[in-house]
């Protein structure tokens, strides 16, 4: 049967809302529980209602994309579940329309929805979720640490509102428990300037950074030479990691650079690594969720079961998820290679999804 435009362009908007009706539904969902967390993360802490609400708003993007999977299979679901009760799916099945036609643009629309996710949305989402942790770090966690990699080297940022340390270091080894060529600023209260510290090296011991060969002066200026000197800090191995910025804050065209930069520092790239091959294969997952939601509700065009084949979606998503989880787990590990690890949830995705619209189709 030839193509036609009208019937193609019909099935893309229907399948296209119903991913924005679900997809509203789950945001909705996240933002009441975000808030809800909030405010009980911040009980008693004075913090503005204003600001409550402001943080949800700038985490919520991020959320939006974590659950556009799930809204992109149960959308699918509800958009073909909505075309059998009224009939449609059926007739456009006599018509001699096959499946494979039929789920031509709901494919169409969810791969460039990928697209357009992972190009233009997740810089938005990256930038918003920087606010957000700000945010986050002044009002619930209440701490000063931060580590930010440069091609000028690393800066460390330590302490309280109290007392704060803001370290630059020009080469870093094991995973930033090692410094060399370290500058240290220390400040007090309100930004108040105390000091300074050149030292060759810096070594992360418990509770103190361990400088060699350290010059230390104070805010008149005048250095002193220590062979060694012990800087106090609540800083650990784990936290230092922590601390490193999380791949969702970092945006698409912006990764690659920040790879290279962090491998340069000394730092392992593994988890910015997995992200990046995520995104890019992000447009493939959606994808694979059209497949799963036609496997489905192809049959109910059949049988019936409206039921059972949201319950079976709704499986099936989690069933995605849970394998997403396991192979990000062994790539972070590096007992898989991270593409492998990224894409491996893709494809077995799709093939499970084709060969079940096979079964359904010439069954």
């Amino acid at each position: 049967m030839s193509w036609s435009w009208t019937l193609y362009r019909y099935l893309a908007i229907q399948f296209l809302t119903g991913v924005g009706i679900v997809c509203s539904g789950f945001l909705f969902l996240a933002l009441s529980i975000d808030i809800v967390d909030l405010f009980d993360k911040t009980a008693g802490r004075g913090v503005p209602t204003g600001v409550i609400l402001s943080m949800a708003l700038l985490q919520l993007p991020s959320l939006g994309l974590k659950l556009m999977v799930f809204a992109v299979l149960l959308g699918g679901v509800f958009a073909f579940v909505r075309l059998s009760r009224s009939q449609e799916l059926i007739a456009v099945r006599a018509a001699g329309v096959s499946a494979w036609n039929l789920l031509a643009p709901p494919l169409t629309v969810a791969v460039l929805l990928g697209v357009v996710c992972v190009t233009l949305f997740t810089p938005l989402s990256a930038r918003l979720l920087v606010q957000y942790a700000g945010l986050e770090a002044k009002y619930i966690r209440g701490q000063a640490s931060q580590l930010d990699v440069s091609r000028n080297g690393l800066w460390l940022r330590q302490g309280d509102a109290k007392r704060q340390s803001v370290i630059h270091a020009l080469r870093v080894a094991d995973q930033g428990v090692r410094l060399d060529d370290v500058i240290v600023f220390l400040y007090g209260g309100e930004d108040q300037f105390l000091g300074r510290i050149d030292a060759h090296s810096a070594v992360l011991e418990t509770g103190a950074w361990t400088l060699s060969d350290a010059w230390v002066s104070g805010a008149e200026g005048r250095p002193v030479h220590h062979a060694v000197f012990n800087l106090p800090t609540t800083l650990t191995p784990p936290q230092i990691q922590e601390s490193f910025a999380s791949p969702d804050t970092i945006s698409f065209w912006d990764l690659p650079g920040f790879i290279m930069t962090a491998q340069q520092a000394g730092f392992s790239a593994t988890r910015y690594l997995l992200y990046f091959d995520s995104l890019l294969v992000l447009p493939a997952m959606f994808a694979a969720m059209v497949f799963m939601a036609a496997s489905f509700s192809l049959r109910l065009a059949r049988l019936g079961g409206m039921g059972r084949v949201v319950l079976y979606g709704a499986l099936s998503g989690f069933g995605v998820y849970f394998f997403s989880d396991i192979t990000q787990a062994l790539g972070e590990s590096s007992i898989l290679p991270a593409p492998l690890a990224a894409a491996a949830p893709a494809a077995a995705a799709i093939l499970i999804g084709m060969t079940l619209v096979f079964h359904r189709e010439d069954g």
